[in-house]
């Protein structure tokens, strides 16, 4: 079982992944505007859900994490990358990490470089990229501790050497486009395509893009899993 959802104001994609035969689940980055949607949905299917994962600590909206597993009966673990340093959540993860559900199980793959503690999450023929790898694009790397290398390093070594028809569903999209795969992402992806290392770096030190209007907000919050810190 496999559903997307999409929240306009930061587009994020939500993913709900559930084992059809036991109905445990996996939820991934969640918005924290979206709770009453994303509980309505559970409802609506019939699942419990085992995991809460956000592919990093995100600067441009909070997370649904600590409010979701505060609302379920059964509660989920939250989980997010070691190096986030992100105390409030359960369970930090590590590259190789296998989380059960089921009868089905989640790799984690490290992609660190928008920030050092972002993690991928490859299921059966997909791979959920959170903000490394974006159709035609990735995430950023100038603020919380970016590294454009590591991005690109993370990508070639660990993305683009998945089989080209695994399915890539990202963390966001500005342009109504929901996945694509990683042999296109190879092909076309006007940032790493055909680029060198060295070239990619360039790329990135020139995109001079406004600093996310949430960070202050956001970052402090996601570090609780989404909790607002006390006085915060």
């Amino acid at each position: 079982m496999f559903c997307q959802r999409f929240d306009p104001a930061s587009s994020t994609f939500t993913y709900l992944l559930a084992c059809d035969r036991t109905r445990e689940a996996v939820l991934i980055d969640p918005v924290l505007e979206q709770q009453e949607r994303d509980l309505a949905l559970l409802a609506e299917l019939g699942v419990t859900v085992r995991w809460v994962l956000d592919t990093h600590v995100h600067a441009d909206h909070v997370t649904g994490a600590a409010a979701l597993k505060a609302s379920l009966p059964a509660q989920p673990v939250t989980a997010v990358g070691l190096a986030c340093e992100a105390a409030g959540y359960d369970r930090p993860l590590m590259h190789g990490d296998r989380l059960p559900f089921g009868e089905e199980s989640i790799t984690v793959i490290a992609t660190p470089g928008h920030t050092p503690g972002s993690m991928s999450f490859l299921w059966r023929d997909r791979v959920f990229t959170g903000d490394a790898l974006l159709i035609g694009g990735c995430g950023r790397t100038d603020f919380q501790q970016g590294d454009a290398g590591q991005l690109y390093d993370a990508i070639t070594q660990r993305l683009f050497t998945l089989p080209g028809e695994t399915l890539v569903y990202p963390g966001h999209d500005y342009r109504g486009r929901r996945v694509s795969c990683i042999e296109e992402e190879r092909a076309t992806n006007p940032r790493l395509a055909n680029r060198s290392r060295d070239e990619f770096i360039a790329v990135m030190a020139a995109l001079d893009l406004p600093r996310p209007k949430l960070i202050d907000v956001a970052v402090p919050a996601n570090k609780q899993a989404g909790a607002v810190p006390q006085g915060g």
